[in-house]
């Protein structure tokens, strides 16, 4: 396992539209691959995103991205207002943990994104 590079979830939307617009919104740059497949890039992170929804899948998914200073990140996403543009969208404030701490944020399909440091 020397030779890993990256590591790169696929995701999968409810409405790959609103899905696309919310990420780009967040931040993360879009190259759109194929027909309702994306990869969506921020410095060496990135994940795809698909035009696929199976309830069980998505409403158990969970991504956790490590991020420097999770109180002034979460700052920032509250100032994008979110919740307000796209609906089901919930962001989470910080908790503190024994390990670290982080913030949360819901998609607006349902997944769990983690942002957290650790100590």
């Amino acid at each position: 396992m020397d030779n890993v590079k990256s590591i790169r979830p696929f995701i999968g939307a409810a409405d790959f539209e609103t899905s696309q617009r919310f990420y780009r919104e967040l931040g993360f740059k879009e190259i759109e691959l194929a027909n309702g497949f994306s990869v969506f890039k921020t410095g060496n992170f990135a994940f795809y995103l698909q035009d696929a929804y199976v309830k069980d899948w998505i409403d158990n998914t969970m991504v956790f991205m490590e991020i420097e200073n999770v109180p002034a990140f979460y700052q920032q996403l509250k100032a994008l207002n979110l919740p307000e543009k796209f609906p089901g969208v919930r962001v989470l404030p910080v908790h503190e943990m024994e390990w670290g701490r982080e913030c949360f944020l819901h998609d607006p399909s349902g997944i769990l994104w983690h942002f957290g440091e650790f100590y």
